[in-house]
């Protein structure tokens, strides 16, 4: 009796561990999927986030940007770090987190800019 137990438990057991690599297999198959479909600009962006701590959405929140366009991320820039300054009664904190928020969002400018030239040089087939 303890023989068939045992070899029940031994078979569940392998199946179990068999569905579990199966499933693991399967996940890192869709997150090398997933980070192909990010592709090479999606890497730089990530790397932009961790050196700045900030992720674009932060950022574009700090200084009240829904677009990217250089104008108004530098308006915005001006306006809120001189609100900010401390001669005037302003917190240096916020005004450290608008300029990490201008650094994130030139960046982010300078990885777009990347992009359309190398799509401007690719040679059409």
């Amino acid at each position: 009796m303890a023989k068939y137990l045992a070899q029940i438990i031994v078979m569940g057991v392998q199946v179990v561990g068999r569905a579990f690599a199966r499933a693991l297999r399967q996940e890192f198959a869709a997150s090398r999927a997933a980070a192909d479909a990010r592709g090479r600009a999606g890497h730089q962006s990530a790397a932009a986030s961790n050196l700045s701590g900030l992720s674009l959405q932060e950022a574009q929140q700090i200084l009240n940007v829904s677009k990217l366009s250089p104008e108004e991320v530098q308006k915005n820039y001006e306006h809120l770090f001189k609100v900010n300054d401390k001669s005037v009664g302003g917190s240096f904190y916020l005004q450290s987190k608008v300029v990490r928020a201008k650094e994130r969002l030139d960046e982010e400018l300078r990885i777009q800019a990347q992009e359309e030239r190398e799509k401007g040089q690719m040679p059409k087939t």
